[in-house]
């Protein structure tokens, strides 16, 4: 055994697949980024904390926090060509804290398969309601009325075809499924939102929300801004859960690492941009034609049900136009929920292929079994369990397993053997910039963000 814990050769029962271009790797990770965090979540975090006072703290600590996470999580997964957990249990130059890697690694799936199972739901959701319109249309409307009432029945339904939809694309491989798809689907998402941007902008008091959008006030900064802003940029990036570990693992030795880093996290961030000259402005046409979108404090009246109350009575509200824009919209809004739920099951998926040697239709069937059922007990309980899966997903285990990813990283991968990795795509690395600072801003400052958004979060 070498003193650098060298990765070992691989042997699985199938032949590891890789991304066949860089383009497709942005695209896939890009597409695990972008999720209805940008797409919901984002714009509502706006609304609610200062308008473009948040828009700019989001994007400066996406660059400080997200894309120095981001490139520490690829180079992981490059190094160690494995899956999260394996990847984990050998980065260590420390034989020692193997253990700590595998325990580490299991954590990080557990807390995908729980964000798997409440994503599904709301995918669900979104398939419904970008249905229900077109039910409409055709005259079916008992049929586009049930798709758009909150019954178990329905719920369980429509997470089903969402998980089987997301199944499929995974059964594909890495090629011909995952980046196949997200190559597809990315562009598309970035086309309807360009359409419905377009078909907004023009609406009477559309102007005054692209005003609230652009235009600072930085008297709203405050430490509960800062805070939100720090946990939105970090969840939006798809951080502390493996998927960019596993996709790292599939990316070419000869990709520059910092360079596609930052074209992902510079994609995510854009299409949060736009989600945000979309969705703001959609607000701020419904509050002028007489909607209730804010309280007296100033805060949505209706943050968690925006997207499925407010935002289909506006385009109600349009007419047939309207009807058009809704099912654009939950199209949209279905594509980023998919491009995310596909690296979910992803990263359990490659656990099971190449630590229990199961084919790809096994392993997705193993984890989607499992997951239908928690999701079936968290519908039957909504009220009690939905909102506590989120919070402890993407509030504590979400944020806690990035802070260890980052000190693994950070402390307990050499510094030469970091070097090493990042170099093989970009042989002068250690003459940039980027050298100088990243290494002990992965190892101290990342850790002591990610701490404090824990802590006082």
């Amino acid at each position: 055994m070498s003193s650098g814990h060298d990765v070992p050769s691989q042997s699985h029962s199938q032949p590891r697949g890789q991304f066949s271009s860089r383009l497709g790797f942005v695209f896939a990770a890009a597409g695990s980024a972008v999720g209805i965090g940008n797409i919901w979540g984002f714009p509502t975090q706006v609304a609610d904390n200062g308008g473009a006072a948040f828009l700019i703290i989001y994007l400066i600590l996406s660059l400080l926090l997200a894309y120095p996470a981001l490139v520490a999580e690829l180079m992981i997964g490059r190094y160690s060509q494995a899956n999260p957990i394996t990847a984990l249990e050998r980065l260590p130059h420390a034989q020692a804290f193997s253990k700590h890697g595998h325990a580490l690694g299991c954590l990080a799936v557990i807390t995908i398969c729980l964000i798997f199972a409440f994503y599904s739901i709301i995918g669900g959701w979104l398939i419904a309601y970008g249905l229900a319109p077109v039910f409409n249309e055709i005259g079916l409307e008992t049929a586009a009325n049930w798709l758009v009432s909150f019954t178990p029945e329905r719920n369980l339904l429509m997470t089903a075809c969402f998980i089987v939809i997301t199944l499929t694309v995974v059964n594909g491989g890495i090629e011909k499924g995952i980046e196949k798809w997200s190559s597809r689907l990315m562009p598309l998402l970035v086309i309807l939102l360009l359409i419905l941007i377009g078909c907004v902008i023009g609406q009477d008091g559309a102007f005054d929300g692209v005003r609230h959008y652009l235009v600072p006030d930085f008297s709203k900064v405050t430490p509960t801004l800062l805070f939100n802003a720090l946990g939105q940029s970090f969840f939006s990036m798809s951080l502390g859960v493996g998927a960019m570990m596993a996709y790292g693992s599939y990316l070419s030795k000869r990709a520059n690492l910092p360079a596609m880093a930052l074209q992902v996290c510079l994609l995510d961030t854009g299409i949060a941009f736009l989600a945000g000259l979309l969705v703001i402005p959609c607000m701020f046409v419904a509050l002028k034609s007489g909607m209730m979108i804010y309280d007296d404090n100033g805060l949505l009246h209706s943050s968690d049900t925006l997207v499925f109350n407010v935002l289909p009575a506006f385009f109600s509200s349009l007419g047939v136009i309207g009807s058009i824009l809704g099912v654009m919209f939950f199209a949209l809004m279905t594509i980023a929920a998919l491009t995310s739920s596909i690296s979910m099951l992803e990263v359990p998926v490659s656990c099971l292929t190449e630590r229990g040697k199961l084919s790809r239709q096994k392993a997705s069937l193993v984890i989607c079994l499992p997951v239908l059922l928690l999701c079936t007990l968290i519908i039957a309980n909504f009220s009690t369990l939905f909102s506590g899966v989120i919070t402890l997903t993407t509030r504590y285990a979400q944020p806690f397993n990035a802070l260890l990813f980052c000190l693994f990283a950070g402390w307990l991968m050499h510094r030469n053997h970091r070097l090493k990795e990042i170099q093989q795509g970009f042989s002068q690395v250690e003459e940039t910039i980027f050298w100088r600072i990243w290494p002990w801003y992965v190892r101290y400052c990342c850790p002591l963000l990610i701490g404090s958004l824990l802590l006082f979060g």
